[in-house]
């Protein structure tokens, strides 16, 4: 990399370097250097260079660098005043201890940062740069998570001491989300006390009831995700509906996707199948909005549902589903509803068969599936006997591919849900259907109303004979 000691500022080198913590790490400000006799000017040029000769050295040997960085770190504290280049500097080189998995060396040096942000460096700049930071090094598989409560406690403390109540609670979310992701429940708890509680507190500085409404969604988000996978169910739909009445919020759509997505979730479990039909739907236009990759996902669910509500309505026939039904994680699922519409068992049985893996991967959808076969192995079922008044068991279990036990199960649970009227000899095995009788009985007694005023009639003609 070429060293920068004719031109410091040229811009194209200081955005060279895209693997920084920020893509405008060495955005530059506005200095002015036309004054000669500008004696801070010259040394800002000379820390200038410094910053830019040790950023050369990165690549070829680290070590070097962070030691490059650190001078120029004591050459601002010499001229008595925190700037913009020690804030890089030290953004360096805690990127470069943290690569080289020195954890100590990354917590010290990210310690004194935060004491740049009071009032070194602007606002928005540190915001930014706190930001991406904390990004990196949650992204982290290999850190312990003691580690990681240190690093962000340590961050809390110091927004809290600057009053930055907005960066507070966006490093608070970002925290609580690294818990959700990691499913430490205990300290997710934790985070999104504290967070209810900063929500809480009357007259923040920046937070207008807009942007707290908008806050308490975030937060609501995270307490339904930590309640949908820990199967409080309870505690869930409580706060599912209280979502649906936050006033004064303008939440990002992927926010509403993660709600909406939970809602669909809750629903299936209380077998509430339009329902969550609707809410997946939701979250669906949700996560497309915010382009989201989870988007696919919420269609195979949206599917799911559809096939376990029975309904007739193609999940594909709206505009924003339709771009979707040939997408390659999708065309199984589309598929799968085709013949699941169509009660054409065993392609839907073929297609599961197939597409196993990309059906069967997901729990979620897995733990749904044998609803799935059992609506249509019923669907054909019915089908099958609508002919008749007495069929074998066996005959059954032979067109669905199923055990006898399994389709005396199926007609146990149509009879029980008056769907058939019939009886199961289960000596013989037979399925015995009452549909004749029935049509029978209601013959007869069709024939004795009418003989009866036939009877009446003749009855009252022949009184009427007499009188005469």
């Amino acid at each position: 990399m070429q060293v920068c000691s004719q031109q410091p500022w040229n811009r194209d080198i200081a955005m060279s370097d895209d693997d920084d913590f920020m893509m405008d790490d060495d955005e530059t400000y506005d200095f002015d250097y036309e004054d000669d006799d500008d004696e801070q000017g010259d040394q800002d040029v000379d820390i200038e260079n410094m910053y830019y000769n040790a950023k050369a050295m990165k690549e070829d040997d680290p070590e070097a660098a962070i030691v490059e960085f650190r001078k120029v770190v004591e050459k601002e504290k010499e001229e008595g005043q925190k700037g913009d280049w020690g804030f890089k500097a030290l953004k360096q080189i805690i990127k470069l201890s943290f690569l080289r998995g020195d954890k100590e060396s990354t917590f010290k040096d990210y310690k004194e940062l935060l004491t740049y942000t009071k009032s070194a460096v602007t606002r928005n700049y540190s915001e930014k740069s706190l930001n991406n930071i904390l990004d990196r090094i949650s992204s982290s598989a290999t850190l312990d998570t003691d580690f990681m409560e240190r690093f962000y406690s340590t961050t809390l403390e110091s927004l809290q001491e600057a009053k930055n109540d907005r960066l507070f609670l966006k490093t608070n979310l970002k925290l609580a989300k690294l818990w959700l992701d990691r499913g430490e429940w205990g300290r997710l708890n934790k985070s999104l006390k504290g967070l209810h509680a900063a929500l809480a507190k009357e007259g923040e500085e920046g937070l207008e009831s807009e942007n707290k409404g908008t806050y308490l969604l975030e937060v609501y988000a995270l307490e339904i995700q930590m309640y949908t996978a820990t199967k409080n169910n309870k505690k869930l739909k409580d706060l599912y509906h209280r979502t649906l009445h936050v006033k004064s919020a303008i939440p990002h759509p992927r926010i509403m996707g993660v709600i909406r997505e939970c809602g669909g979730k809750m629903h299936m479990n209380e077998k509430q199948w339009q329902e969550a039909q609707t809410d997946f739907f939701e979250s669906f236009r949700n996560y497309d909005e915010a382009g989201s990759l989870q988007r696919i996902q919420v269609l195979k669910y949206l599917v799911l549902a559809t096939m376990l509500a029975q309904s007739d309505i193609n999940p594909f026939d709206s505009q924003e589903t339709k771009p979707y039904q040939s997408h390659p994680e999708i065309t199984a699922m589309t598929s799968l509803v085709n013949a699941y519409q169509r009660n054409e068992l065993e392609e839907f049985q073929r297609i599961l068969r197939l597409n196993k893996t990309a059906i069967m991967s997901d729990p979620f959808i897995r733990a749904y599936i044998d609803d799935v076969l059992r609506n249509i192995r019923t669907s054909v079922l019915l089908a099958l006997i609508k002919p008749y008044t007495r069929v074998t068991l066996s005959s059954i279990a032979t067109h669905l591919k199923i055990t006898v036990e399994e389709v005396e199960e199926l007609c146990v649970a149509l009879i029980l849900d008056a769907r058939i009227k019939g009886r199961i000899d289960g000596v013989q095995g037979i399925l015995e259907l009452e549909r004749e009788k029935a049509v029978e009985r209601e013959r007869y007694e069709a024939l004795r109303r009418v003989s009866e005023s036939v009877g009446g009639l003749t009855k009252t003609a022949f009184e009427g004979l007499k009188v005469m």
